[in-house]
């Protein structure tokens, strides 16, 4: 590959993968920099999901790869990463409302990933506080309403409808950065749905782990995808506690294998970054379990890069 795009239209889409996830992407933007030697930034089109749409957001604002390493490794000179990465979302998460987020979802879900759509209604309402996204968009981008990418799209999950809404899209409600990150990050039950034009929004993963169907009609010719909470080959659950994890995985990654077939039969070449069993041993069952980040971080440096040697687009 070239120093750039060239002719070529390359998007990224980064997936959802709360704490550890996100330290799992970082390892992987450094693999696909230096293995294809291309700077994600460069991107055409961004679009990212709740740990991904923190990422795409940090891209889009013109933070270098070099940058989001120097974060996860704990010397960051940027005083607005180092603040971001010591406030996350915690271990586990706080008190929820005593109110069920969007019980109705359950009979208005569409087909995919269904049953997690619909069980994210039946969750109660997050009580979490989100501000430290909202602390990032507004340091990151100081009197904008958006990053400077001119194509970023962050996806949240209207509450109501299970209708994914890429906000910084054409024709998405309009929202500010703040808000858009905030609520493609919102996880059911963990964080507040977050109210944009008149309707609520939640974690975009709830209905798809990526989102790269709503690419479709991008006139993209190359798409990287990162997607932590997805697996290329089915991984079995090692022990108990892995039971629900690899259950949404399961489900999540096959809605985007499907999403990228789709793509392939419309002539887009598709380069999917996934968890292995190997990661995910590394990663543990509780993807906000901060203890296992940097470890996680350093193993996604080799293993992301292994798998990035090995595989082309297809």
């Amino acid at each position: 590959m070239g120093n750039n795009n060239g002719p070529q239209r390359r998007g990224l889409a980064i997936g959802c993968g709360g704490t550890v996830g996100a330290a799992w992407i970082v390892g992987a933007l450094a693999a696909v920099r230096d293995v294809l030697a291309w700077d994600p930034r460069t991107a055409d089109l961004l679009i990212g999901t709740s740990a991904g749409a923190e990422y795409v957001t940090m891209l889009g604002s013109g933070i270098a790869v070099d940058e989001l390493v120097a974060m996860q490794e704990g010397h960051s000179a940027n005083p607005i990463l180092t603040e971001h990465l010591r406030s996350g979302p915690g271990k586990f998460p706080p008190l929820p409302k005593p109110r069920l987020g969007a019980p109705r979802l359950a009979l208005r879900a569409p087909s995919g990933q269904r049953l997690l759509t619909a069980g994210s209604g039946l969750l109660p309402v997050g009580g979490g506080d989100a501000s430290w996204l909202q602390r990032l968009a507004e340091r990151l981008n100081p009197g904008r309403t958006w990053v400077p990418h001119p194509a970023t799209w962050l996806v949240s999950m209207d509450y109501a409808t299970g209708q994914r809404v890429p906000f910084g899209s054409p024709d998405a409600p309009a929202a500010t950065l703040g808000e858009a990150l905030r609520a493609s990050w919102a996880v059911p039950g963990w964080l507040p749905p977050v109210p944009i034009a008149g309707r609520r929004f939640i974690d975009g993963g709830a209905g798809s782990t990526a989102s790269v169907d709503l690419l479709a009609g991008q006139g993209l010719d190359e798409l990287v995808v990162i997607a932590p909470m997805a697996s290329a080959d089915r991984v079995p659950a090692g022990s108990a506690g892995h039971l629900l994890e690899r259950q949404m995985r399961n489900r999540m990654s096959a809605k985007l294998a499907g999403e990228i077939a789709d793509l392939r039969a419309a002539g887009t070449k598709v380069l999917l970054l996934g968890a292995t069993a190997e990661d995910l041993a590394v990663m543990g069952p509780n993807f906000m379990d901060g203890s296992r980040r940097l470890d996680t971080f350093r193993h996604s440096l080799r293993s992301t890069r292994a798998a990035l040697e090995e595989g082309v687009f297809a």
